[in-house]
């Protein structure tokens, strides 16, 4: 049984690493939510559980995550449809996606196995304060860049997103370690 469970963790890694070599050599164009990003994301999410980290600050990066892939689903979705190229459509698809992949995450059990903080489970506290930040800097580095017409400084998307989610990660770290 243990043997199964190293060949399929030896699997997960090969595939995972042979898709992001995939798109690394063959990417046209990238986005600060480029599908890359966003399967580099979530193949470290998965290893989370497995090294340990505290469900609080994994829920932040699984809210960060859950943000990219709604704002690249909206890009998509708006190459296709004008309705998407609406901002409470945009709104309403991130709420969407947060919202299923938490009810799937209650669906299947895979919250509530630690001590809640405030009375609200870690993953699921960390989960939506993770994707409400994402949110928000996000539409702060929107308005920064149309107010200038143009970046601080390059790749500022992805350093306002990384940067902020990395801040309130350690956030979390305090919250979790000091609750």
């Amino acid at each position: 049984m243990q043997n199964d469970n190293l060949k399929f963790k030896i699997f997960f890694i090969l595939i995972i690493s042979l898709f992001t070599i995939h798109y690394s050599l063959f990417t046209g164009e990238a986005y600060a939510h480029c599908p890359l990003c966003v399967a580099g994301a979530g193949a470290g999410l998965t290893f989370s559980r497995v090294l340990g980290i505290d469900d609080a600050i994994t829920g932040v990066w699984v809210g960060g995550f859950l943000g990219a892939v709604s704002f690249w689903t909206q890009r998509m979705l708006a190459a296709r449809y004008d309705f998407f190229l609406r901002k409470l459509a945009g709104f309403l698809l991130y709420v969407l996606i947060v919202g299923t992949t938490l009810l799937t995450f209650y669906q299947f059990d895979l919250v509530g196995r630690y001590l809640p903080i405030f009375g609200v489970d870690r993953l699921t506290l960390g989960i939506l304060s993770g994707a409400s930040f994402f949110y928000l800097v996000d539409a702060v580095d929107s308005t920064i860049k149309i107010r200038r017409q143009k970046s601080l400084f390059p790749y500022q998307s992805v350093v306002f997103s990384l940067g902020g989610i990395m801040v309130l990660s350690l956030v979390m770290y305090i919250l979790t370690f000091y609750y």
